[in-house]
């Protein structure tokens, strides 16, 4: 976001160029290094953000369980309060206690894909990992295939086939109909939106920042040679977009943590539903 209102030369009431705002490239930063294969980006300021996001989620666990006692201090406490608000509002309401083997899984999932959301907000970073859809893409097939797993352990690679496909109390003669569908729902349309889901909401959120941004840099031009009176008024705009920016950025934490949530109950869902079979 910095460098995309930075890269902006030109402001309101000075030489007469238009706003500029940002636009995709900001999700196709320059490869650092680039190998040169087809399909592949090389590595990137993803790659530095993926990294930094797993050093977060890896010492959000060290420092707050590193000393773990009976009587937990603050920060094993904020630990707890995480582990028992995804088994009692995820885990435990889609799964019932069996859930909770499952439990450890969703929360280092919900912990982590809130890492890489708040890169997106880190000065110098500024770069949501899940904003390219090849992160939640992988996360989002990971789920599919535990889900598969779990329902042919649990009833057998014809019966999970058949649970996804039949659904219960549908008359035969409309089978043929039906099946096509909760194929298509099951094994091809689920996966994916589980992916984009997330994918399109950081894309988005981080669009509409940089947008603030580049607008409040714009709208700031002090010194306009049309006189101190607009850029008074330049001052005044420019401090308008910055609280827009500024709420944004609050809603847009907001989000994150919602989108991780969304994230995880619904890979709990899916899993519960192998778990119990026909639907």
């Amino acid at each position: 976001m910095y460098s995309a209102a930075a890269e902006e030369g030109c402001h309101i009431f000075g030489t007469g160029c238009g706003f500029s705002p940002p636009g995709t490239e900001l999700f196709f930063p320059t490869p650092w290094i680039d190998f040169g294969l087809p399909g592949t980006s090389g590595i990137t300021k993803y790659f530095l953000v993926l990294v930094v996001a797993l050093l977060v989620a890896s010492a959000f666990w060290y420092f707050t369980t590193r000393r773990s006692k009976v009587v937990p201090g603050r920060g094993q406490s904020l630990a707890e309060l995480l582990v028992f608000f995804i088994r009692d509002n995820i885990t435990r309401t889609t799964m019932g206690k069996e859930g909770d083997k499952f439990l450890p899984l969703m929360v280092t999932l919900f912990l982590f894909i809130f890492s890489m959301n708040i890169m997106g907000l880190i000065p110098g970073l500024q770069l949501p990992v899940n904003s390219n859809l090849a992160f939640p893409a992988v996360l989002a097939l990971t789920v599919f295939v535990l889900w598969n797993v779990v329902g042919i352990r649990r009833h057998g690679f014809g019966g999970h086939v058949k649970a996804r496909l039949v659904p219960g109390g549908v008359p035969a003669w409309i089978l043929p109909v039906v099946v096509p569908i909760e194929a298509l729902s099951n094994f091809i349309i689920r996966p994916v939106t589980h992916a984009i889901r997330l994918f399109a909401t950081m894309f988005a959120g981080h669009l509409l920042l940089a947008v603030f941004a580049a607008a409040g840099w714009y709208l700031f031009n002090p010194t306009s040679p049309m006189g101190p009176l607009f850029g008074a008024l330049s001052v005044g705009y420019s401090g308008f977009a910055l609280i827009g920016f500024l709420a944004f950025t609050a809603f847009e934490l907001f989000i994150m943590a919602v989108q991780a949530y969304v994230f995880v109950l619904l890979a709990s869902i899916y899993i519960g539903e192998a778990m119990e079979g026909a639907h």
